[in-house]
């Protein structure tokens, strides 16, 4: 039988009605009421409808953070269509991949684009809209909406189990795959996250994006949505931390989302002494582990505000919470260092060996997640459900332990696990002991394959701003004594960066490609053990 639950858009209804005179977004010089988005939600909705968008039917959208951007996920909510954005900094053919994977009716893509409009084109396809200036598509968003003003189209009925959201991985392994987000679960993400993450979040509150809205950054904005929360985007798709921190003093902004190399980057930047940041009530970082020290200097700069999350975009974010009351900026007896927290509300995790037996407590395993937060399956891809689900529960593909409090501890990726002379060695574990040293910001540690001991490990690192040069000798003298021979990598690199991906991350597979790239990888085979 199925079950009828809220159409998500059904957020801007509220809002229309209760908060429709208040600011709802602010981009640059520009903001909008409550009222005007739902005004131009359902306009585009109109327009969508008459070129033959009816539920079910995909929308892909390839765009830089903006407010047509934003308007087309409610649109698509109010049709019963699914929203299918994709990260912008994706490369044409990549675009045209998730365009044919997702059997996209429609495209909206951001006039800076064109090239992806052209690659994306296919017989499915039946047209392409632009967002913003350009000079391709059938129409600008801009003038759909203009022409269908003061249309109202209704939210459209829908079950627990219709689907909202295609939420493309970020394929670090492979091609990426569409988790299928649906309305009841994603109604109960946004619950969720209001109960953990920021609790008492209402309409007097404000969040700053600086992230991209086609993924982690885009729920954190519905959630907002949910309480009336004005969402504020940076002037442009470059992350000016000045300018960021400007925008949180003048609008008094009290919560951000963002991933842990860009929260490095904001607490190291002079502007953090230059404005004033204390209405921050919840910075809420998530997408990977956040390295100790860098973990103790945002929490001097900004004060105990930093919320910790692990989940993933098939659990939409729900796997734990580290809430703001136990980070601690000292190593005390007390402080819960190392644990990504605890199990969040309606979720239960556990920890399972290859065979699907839950193992005991500090035992490591795969982390393994049941709860109403768990996609519907990857779309159109048998095959990858059948690896991701045992059982019924999910499989996150990441491995850790669990103490006797129910605290989960992640130790890496499955597929980040290298294997050198018989033994397992999980790089975080040696990478958190690298950034102990004060001259290392940023590290890298991986597998590479070595003729004697099958994988040795690698550490590639970059400098802190400022600091001193560390040879490659210094390093390992001082690392020697912190981790046992067997974990002690091969080789020392020192890069100017690391490769990063859209979303900040650091996949191992980039570097491993800059280092191939580089004839690294052969000059470490060569090298004697």
């Amino acid at each position: 039988m199925s079950r009828r639950v809220m159409n998500l858009a059904h957020m801007l209804t509220q809002n229309a009605r209760r908060h429709g005179d208040r600011t709802g977004f602010i981009w640059g010089d520009k903001s909008w009421t409550w009222r005007e988005i739902d005004d131009a939600v359902s306009a585009l909705a109109a327009g969508l409808a008459a070129r033959g968008i009816v539920k079910g039917d995909r929308l892909l959208v390839h765009s830089k953070n903006c407010d047509e951007m934003f308007w087309s996920m409610f649109a698509a909510f109010r049709l019963g269509a699914v929203w299918v954005p994709t990260n912008f900094r994706l490369m044409p053919d990549e675009v045209a991949y998730l365009a044919s994977a997702s059997g996209a009716k429609a495209f909206l893509c951001h006039g800076d684009f064109p090239d992806h409009a052209t690659a994306a084109a296919n017989p499915a396809l039946e047209f392409t809209w632009r967002i913003g200036e350009g000079a391709f598509g059938e129409k600008a968003v801009s003038d759909v909406i203009a022409a269908q003003a003061g249309a109202r189209v209704e939210n459209a009925a829908v079950d627990y189990d219709d689907p909202c959201w295609f939420f493309f991985t970020s394929g670090t392994t492979g091609r990426s795959k569409a988790a299928v987000l649906t309305h009841g679960q994603m109604a109960f993400v946004v619950t969720n996250h209001l109960a953990d993450l920021m609790p008492g979040t209402t309409e007097t509150d404000a969040s700053l994006v600086v992230a991209p809205l086609s993924h982690g950054a885009g729920v954190h904005q519905l959630v907002q949505a949910a309480r009336g929360v004005p969402t504020i985007l940076l002037p442009s798709e470059k992350f000016d931390i000045a300018e960021a921190f400007r925008l949180i003093e003048a609008h008094r902004v009290s919560n951000i989302f963002t991933v842990p190399t860009i929260l490095k980057m904001m607490v190291e930047h002079p502007a953090v002494d230059k404005y004033d940041h204390s209405s921050l009530r919840f910075v809420i970082y998530a997408g990977a582990p956040m390295y100790r020290e860098d973990q103790k200097a945002a929490l001097n700069k900004l004060g105990k505000v930093l919320v910790q999350y692990f989940g993933l975009g098939e659990v939409t974010g729900n796997i734990t919470v580290m809430p703001a009351s136990l980070h601690d900026a000292e190593d005390g007896p007390h402080a819960r260092i190392g644990t990504c927290g605890f199990e969040r509300t309606g979720m239960q995790v556990s920890i399972q060996g290859d065979d699907g037996r839950e193992l005991k407590p500090f035992e490591t395993g795969e982390i393994c997640v049941i709860g109403p937060a768990v996609f519907a399956g990857y779309y159109d891809n048998p095959e990858a459900n059948a690896k991701a689900f045992r059982d019924g529960w999910f499989r996150t593909g990441d491995l850790g332990h669990m103490d006797e409090e129910g605290f989960v501890y992640i130790t890496g990726r499955a597929s980040d696990m290298y294997i050198s002379g018989g033994s397992n060695i999980y790089p975080r574990e040696v990478e958190e002991k690298i950034l102990t040293h004060p001259a290392i910001g940023e590290v890298a540690v991986l597998g590479v394959p070595d003729p004697f001991w099958g994988e040795v490990g690698v550490a590639v690192c970059v400098a802190r701003e400022g600091a001193g040069a560390v040879s490659e000798a210094e390093l390992a003298a001082f690392l020697a004594p912190k981790v046992p021979r067997y974990k002690m990598p091969k080789r020392f690199f020192f890069w100017e960066a690391l490769p990063k991906s859209g979303y900040g991350k650091i996949p191992k597979r980039l570097v491993r490609d800059e280092l191939e790239a580089r004839g690294l990888l052969e000059l470490i085979s060569k090298t004697p053990s």
